[in-house]
């Protein structure tokens, strides 16, 4: 079937699924987050310092690039054109989860709540639950390996003829986005840390597998999906990807260079200096 038979055939479902309803069920929970955001910060500023404004920007820039890619016109675009689809993924699976991240939300959570809640919510990140679903390697599963049933099956396809595929995909991308990058860097309290050997390991494995499915998009375009946009889409993937990937690589190796680097006491002792 070539392209334009397939936008063509396809044309009522992708209408349906893009309508108002999915648009608005995926739209919502980012809606919700950056008002409970935006009341824990100014909570956390009466009771406490103030909350450090770059992360309020992050949590916001990451939060439109999210709604931006489920909803209004991009959204719109990225099922008729493979390689703003490609966009949109990497907005919704990489971006956004990264800034995200950086916004330190269960920080904030924490400062914001009551001690019974924030006990509460306490336990609830020490659950084995928690701890499994924020091992790099689960992570990783989840994520990369998610996005390689997405392209290199049909599974693609039928989310375009599915309003609940096409929700549950879109919010798994998310999702599963935001888990890898929190496993990798520890912006907010870690109950479950693992080693920065084991993070570093993961990562590059990860990595290596999310570059290997770009080439194989490249050279294996899902169905119905024209060569060219495949090629750009793939290339897209491989280029965009490194570079957020280059971030959380940077900061990785930082945390691990700051927590590993000689450290110096200094105390007085009759009078003197000395350097531990």
């Amino acid at each position: 079937m070539n392209s334009d038979n397939y936008h063509h055939a396809g044309g009522t479902h992708i209408h349906e699924v893009i309508g108002i309803v999915p648009q608005i069920i995926l739209v919502l929970p980012f809606v919700i987050g950056l008002v409970i955001y935006f009341f824990a910060v100014i909570n956390s500023n009466r009771r406490y310092r103030k909350w450090p404004f770059y992360r309020t920007v992050l949590w916001v820039i990451g939060v439109l690039c999210a709604i931006v890619a489920v909803a209004g016109p991009f959204a719109q675009r990225a099922h008729t054109d493979f390689t703003v689809h490609m966009l949109g993924h990497l907005l919704l699976g990489m971006l956004a989860p990264l800034l995200m991240v950086l916004s330190a939300p269960m920080t904030l959570a924490l400062r914001t709540l009551n001690v019974t809640l924030a006990r509460r919510l306490t336990r609830v990140l020490k659950s084995w639950p928690v701890r499994l679903l924020s091992d790099p390697i689960v992570a990783s599963l989840l994520n990369i390996g998610g996005l390689w049933i997405l392209y290199a099956t049909d599974l693609y396809t039928a989310m375009h003829e599915n309003i609940t595929l096409h929700v549950l995909i879109h919010l798994h991308v998310f999702l599963a986005g935001y888990l890898f990058t929190l496993s990798m860097i520890y912006i907010d309290p870690t109950p479950h840390p693992t080693s920065y050997v084991y993070r570093a390991t993961v990562l590059i494995l990860a990595l290596a597998a999310h570059g290997i499915l770009s080439k194989y998009i490249y050279a294996n375009p899902p169905s119905g999906i024209p060569v060219y946009q495949a090629e750009k889409g793939g290339m897209l993937m491989y280029y965009g990807g490194d570079t957020i990937d280059i971030v959380i690589i940077f900061l990785l190796c930082y945390q691990w260079y700051r927590a590993t680097r000689p450290k110096t006491t200094v105390t007085m002792s009759r009078g003197q200096y000395k350097h531990f």
